[in-house]
């Protein structure tokens, strides 16, 4: 039976992080009244100029840099000419034959990809090469009802990336892996809340395939209507094998755009595509080129520590494991907390183990993000100086930490309102341990004949007696002492 491979390429829209709009003044703001924030410019009125966003133009700069990529020295805005009901002016305000970006790429890593596939990764630390981003106006938002179709033109002229990748996607999990990286460039820069049930990330799927062994590309099919990323993995789950299916069975597949019904799990043919479209692009009269040069410098200054430097630095400087890095470092408020936390930490990694387990079970249970977090960094470091400091043991601290979830009180006052403090007083411990010693003579003799499993139960009963102060190390090593 023939083998197939698959060909994945995707065109992204970013919707840039700006108070207004690329071309005019108009608020950019979700969820506002329909057709409220607009004005003769968005809405394509005769004679209405264009003003360019300084902004929006230092951010594509800084996307460009985070990315790898080069940037011209002049770029230019094109008019992309066509007729569909949500672009005001019958053209759209875009980039043709210079664009802002070229080249760049997108590393993956193995945390970016689905949980249940991080252990079966084809290719790791692979890289997807970015043919080009440029930037746009994005259009409006239509809304299809039963017998209408009404448009919301709030949107219309918000500042809008369009990150053009190469086929050079193999499979759901690596399309998977490469948006999830996009989205949290984006947010580390600060160019994008980048939140795909906003449509402020979007992305149009490009997808052949073509047997094993074979060069020339399968016909290409494009997917539309995938809202999340996970909608993107399952749409091409369903969508690769279905191509191959028809190939198999002796069929033909045609170019053609299909939309993802994420109830239903399947793709259903759009529109067949006979050609491809003349957009008739032509340098907007409107808008001089741009000089980018002023516009990289000031990117330059904005430029972030990239995820994949936050994570060498976070091994490198806190001692955590390569897999701790990469999930602190994979959620940027995350890293900002655990970075305050640790600050003062006399063993960061203990913090780390506290937030990754702990806090973020914690949190998922009440449903909070970090950023609503009841313990602030700086109490969760006191709280874990306090465990290691031997004032409280673990078990205690997990009490404490659970009030002060609570109740968002400091772990010094609960543990001296609840008289927690760990007993690790060398005299204390003895006495308790010759009474434990003397109370348990069968426990003592099987240790004494080489039974070393015995000793964990006098330790508990140590504890026990000591109602859970004792000094576990200490309770270990002096019973361990006296029973030699």
């Amino acid at each position: 039976m023939t083998e197939y491979t698959a060909t994945i390429g995707l065109e992204v829209h970013v919707q840039l992080k700006t108070r207004s709009k690329m071309f005019c003044s108009c608020a950019v703001e979700y969820g506002a009244e329909p057709n409220t924030n607009v004005c003769p410019v968005c809405m394509g009125m005769p004679g209405a100029l264009p003003v360019m966003n300084e902004e929006a133009l230092k951010l594509t700069a800084l996307a460009g840099l985070m990315l790898g990529c080069e940037i011209g020295p002049v770029c230019k805005f094109d008019r992309k000419n066509y007729f569909y009901p949500d672009m005001p002016k019958n053209y759209q305000i875009s980039q043709y034959d210079m664009p802002f970006c070229l080249g760049g790429s997108v590393p993956l890593h193995d945390l970016a990809y689905p949980k249940d596939a991080q252990k079966t990764i084809a290719t790791r630390d692979k890289k997807i090469r970015l043919t080009r981003i440029h930037l746009e106006e994005d259009v409006a938002k239509s809304f299809h009802m039963e017998t209408a179709t009404g448009i919301d033109f709030n949107r219309a002229g918000t500042p809008l990336l369009e990150i053009v990748g190469e086929a050079d996607i193999a499979s759901p999990e690596e399309a998977f892996a490469y948006l999830t990286v996009l989205q949290q460039v984006m947010i580390y820069g600060g160019i994008s809340d980048a939140d795909m049930e906003k449509g402020q990330l979007r992305c149009d799927v490009n997808v052949s395939v073509r047997p094993v062994g074979t060069e020339k590309f399968g016909t290409k099919i494009e997917l539309k209507n995938l809202n999340s990323i996970s909608g993107v993995r399952r749409g091409l789950a369903f969508e690769i094998p279905r191509q191959i299916e028809i190939l198999r069975s002796g069929g033909t597949l045609q170019q053609e755009t299909r939309r993802w019904d994420d109830v239903r799990g399947e793709t259903t043919l759009m529109r067949i595509k006979e050609s491809a479209h003349d957009y008739r692009y032509f340098p907007d009269p409107d808008l001089l080129p741009v000089r980018t040069e002023p516009l990289v410098a000031a990117a330059r200054e904005r430029h972030p520590e990239l995820p994949w430097d936050k994570r060498a630095r976070f091994v490198a400087d806190y001692g955590v494991s390569d897999y701790d890095a990469a999930v602190l470092a994979n959620d940027l408020a995350l890293a900002s907390y655990f970075e305050v936390a640790a600050k003062g930490a006399k063993k960061p990694k203990n913090v780390a183990n506290w937030i990754l387990n702990d806090l973020q079970s914690s949190l998922s249970n009440a449903s909070l993000a970090i950023s609503d977090c009841p313990v602030p960094p700086e109490a969760l470091d006191e709280l874990v100086n306090i465990i290691d400091s031997g004032t409280i043991n673990s078990k205690q601290g997990k009490d404490v930490f659970a009030e002060m979830f609570t109740t968002g009180k400091k772990a010094a006052a609960i543990v001296e309102e609840k008289g927690l403090k760990q007993v690790s007083d060398t005299g204390a411990i003895e006495a308790l341990a010759d009474e434990v010693i003397a109370a348990n003579p069968g426990p003592v003799a099987d240790y004494k004949s080489g039974k070393t499993t015995a000793l964990n139960f006098l330790k508990g009963q140590l504890m026990k007696l000591s109602k859970g102060k004792a000094n576990p190390s200490m309770a270990g090593a002096i019973l361990e002492k006296k029973l030699q």
